[in-house]
């Protein structure tokens, strides 16, 4: 199965959080807290949305950076993925 996001959206596959610190204390489970950073699966066409004309600035491949609460969570055959607007991405990490 497919995801294909319509409009302005973008779909996400988190990265994974580190198990340890760059100084090499080890986080316990429950103290780690979700990374806002992921890995762009799937864009959408972009077009006009809310009358106005958008244009995608990110592309299948970036990894980027997207705000706290935003988007909709979903699992598809095993995989968790985030719906987000293009709007809800702060940066593209290069």
């Amino acid at each position: 199965m497919k995801l294909v996001p319509l409009g302005d959206r973008v779909v996400l596959k988190q990265l994974i959080a580190e198990e340890t610190t760059k100084s090499g204390i080890v986080l316990p489970g429950q103290s780690k807290e979700k990374p806002q950073q992921a890995e762009v699966i799937a864009v959408g066409p972009g077009g006009v949305v809310d009358g106005k004309e958008v244009k995608m600035e990110v592309k299948v491949g970036d990894n980027v950076i997207y705000s706290k609460y935003s988007g909709t969570e979903v699992k598809i055959e095993d995989e968790e993925y985030i719906i987000v607007k293009q709007n809800d991405i702060l940066a593209v990490i290069q």
